[in-house]
């Protein structure tokens, strides 16, 4: 893990590394704009799918370490997400609030990419081990079961915004499935497993 988390966490920064380069270098093609905000959107729900792919990657490899990896990738989620809500505020919209809020009520890919945004915060904030011991672990565990929502909207948001050509976020909608999937499947075996005596 000593070498795995840098190693994690400088592939998880190269993209917003290769496109502040690219920004600076004129690289971003006719519409800069719209590229960071498709890139950092793509990356906030890969960000989010690495996220929720942590706990049942352990319980199948019975690598109980990469768990320290999640609240890295969790950050990186937030991070990316963050980037791409600020890209749409201030060189999308350039702060045109009454544009905005007609957006919200108008569109509804942008209400359903804000509610991902929205429910991510209180995640961000209590990601840190004094807020496990605050809410304690069952609650804090309760709290961070809402990153399913926001990968839920975030899909939504995604799907939307495409209309036509959906394969890239039906394969999301399909990766998050799944590891809804084996979620369920696991609570229901320890549902189903025989009390210790």
């Amino acid at each position: 893990m000593r070498y795995v988390k840098p190693l994690v966490f400088a592939a998880m920064l190269a993209p917003l590394v290769w496109l502040v380069a690219r920004a600076f270098t004129g690289g971003l093609g006719a519409n800069p704009i719209d590229r960071i905000t498709d890139e950092t959107g793509t990356m906030a729900l890969r960000s989010i799918v690495l996220t929720l792919a942590a706990t049942p990657f352990r319980r199948v490899t019975g690598w109980n370490e990469v768990i320290r990896l999640r609240r890295m990738l969790g950050l990186f989620a937030f991070t990316y997400a963050g980037l791409h809500f600020l890209t749409y505020i201030v060189l999308d919209q350039f702060f045109d609030w009454t544009t905005i809020s007609g957006d919200l009520t108008k569109r509804p890919f942008i209400m359903a990419g804000f509610t991902a945004f929205v429910v991510m915060v209180p995640l961000a904030v209590t990601s840190t081990a004094g807020w496990i011991r605050r809410l304690g672990g069952r609650a804090w565990q309760r709290l961070h079961r809402l990153t399913y929502v926001a990968a839920f909207a975030a899909v939504v948001h995604y799907w939307w915004l495409v209309k036509a050509d959906i394969t890239f976020p039906r394969r999301y909608a399909i990766a998050i499935g799944a590891l809804l999937a084996l979620r369920a499947w696991h609570a229901i075996r320890r549902r189903q497993s025989p009390a210790p005596l």
